[in-house]
Order: structure tokens, then C-alpha cells, then sequence
């Protein structure tokens, strides 16, 4: 009998947008309405740590409201049906996938719902409302921040999604452009260990030839009806 197949699910804002958490670069956008350059930087938290934070603050609480929708919930019956690995990377920093029920979800742009300390590393669960006097519990300096990652910054865990790359049997994307590095580095890696890749997005892929096929939809209903064939 053949080995399952291994699984790895990238997923991008695309996934949340149905659960009312915004995208960021598409028409409407986050970035459309706000500079990304104050707001997502190390250099914008130093010049105005307040109002960095009070923007966060705000998508926390816009986190903590949202609930998981029907994409969310079949990836989470995938992951718990499917006979061979199911790894999610999630470009996202809410915690849907893991409330809908999935159990290997690999945060690589980190999570709203925690606190960093930018001095010494610390993390704790992140209040309802972060203040730039608020002291690290571990070391006590006021050098909190979120714990997201910014321009410039790299990616977490990345060793692990890589290694979770090379294994994979089939790659699929949901909710994604996969035009920003690094992830949009993942199809390629995964083709060149073997793996089949499948998009699942609004919109045709914007690079040909990354994806065996692909398929346009809104996620509550093409992420379903995938999961759905997938499990026979």
C-alpha cells in the first residue's frame, strides 16, 4: 500500500476575508488606507511606539471578534481526516485555524495574540490593549511590542516550513497572490521536490506555471468542496 500523501497548505489574508478581517494589498486594502511604512516597520515603532500600538490594539480586538468560517472549518476536518500529514503555514496572524480545530499550523508572520519583548526575546499573551510603559514580565524593561513580523524582518520558523517543503506530496495555496517573498518561494520549492501544487484563490494565478491547476472562487465554497473530494 502507498504512503499518504504528505500535505502543505500556505494560507494568506484571503482565508480570513470572509470572517471580516481585511486583506491587506488588495483594492480596499489595509495598505491602501494606511502606510504601511509607519505601521509595519522597526523604524515606524521607534518614531511613534503609541501609535503603532493602538493600531494593533485595534486588529487584536478585530481578531478576538472574528469567528472561523467554512474554509477554516474544512482545512481543520482535512487535518483531522486525512491519513497522511497535514501541515498549515499561515501568513496570517490570527488564530482562526487553530479555533476551527486544525492542530499543525505554523504561524511564519507570528500572531496577533501574543506580546514581544524587543529587548530581551520574552513572549507572553498579549493584553487587550498593549502600552509602550507596559514592563516585559520576564525582564521587566518597557520594550513591548507585537509579536508580528515586520518589513524587513524575516519570516518565523522557517527551517521548519522548509523542511515540511521538501516533504510535501502536494502543495496548495488558498487565499494567497504568492507574489511576496519568501513565501512566494514555496510552489517552486515544493515542485522541485516532487510535489503537485494546486492554487485555491479569487483570482488566476499571476505566475504561470507555478501550479499543476488551479481554481477561482470565494474560499468558503472552493476551500469546502476541495476538502470535500479530497476525502472522497
Amino acid at each position: 500500500m502507498s504512503k499518504p500523501a504528505e500535505i502543505v497548505i500556505l494560507t494568506g489574508a484571503g482565508i480570513s476575508a470572509e470572517s471580516g478581517l481585511g486583506t491587506f494589498r488588495d483594492v480596499g486594502g489595509l495598505w491602501s488606507r494606511y502606510d504601511w511604512r509607519d505601521l509595519a516597520t522597526p523604524e515606524g515603532f521607534a518614531r511613534d511606539p503609541a501609535f503603532v500600538l493602538a493600531f494593533y490594539n485595534w486588529r487584536r480586538e478585530r481578531v478576538r471578534a472574528a469567528e472561523p468560517n467554512a474554509a477554516h472549518a474544512a482545512l481543520a476536518r482535512l487535518s483531522a481526516r486525512w491519513p497522511g500529514g497535514v501541515t498549515i503555514v499561515t501568513q496570517n496572524v490570527d488564530d482562526l485555524h487553530e479555533r476551527a480545530g486544525s492542530r499543525d499550523v505554523i504561524h511564519m508572520h507570528g500572531t496577533h495574540l501574543t506580546a514581544l519583548c524587543a529587548s530581551c526575546g520574552a513572549r507572553w499573551p498579549a493584553p487587550a490593549a498593549m502600552d509602550p510603559a507596559d514592563p516585559c514580565p520576564a525582564c521587566g524593561i518597557a520594550a513591548a511590542r507585537p509579536d508580528v513580523v515586520w518589513f524587513g524582518e524575516t519570516p518565523y520558523h522557517m527551517e521548519r516550513i522548509a523542511g515540511a517543503l521538501r516533504q510535501a506530496d502536494l502543495f496548495v495555496s488558498i487565499g494567497t497572490s504568492g507574489t511576496v517573498y519568501p513565501a512566494a518561494g514555496f510552489a517552486a520549492a515544493a515542485r522541485a521536490a516532487g510535489a503537485r501544487s494546486l492554487q485555491l484563490n479569487l483570482e488566476p494565478p499571476r505566475k504561470t506555471g507555478l501550479f499543476d491547476a488551479a481554481r477561482q472562487g470565494p474560499a468558503s465554497i472552493i476551500v469546502p468542496d476541495w476538502v470535500d473530494e479530497m476525502l472522497g
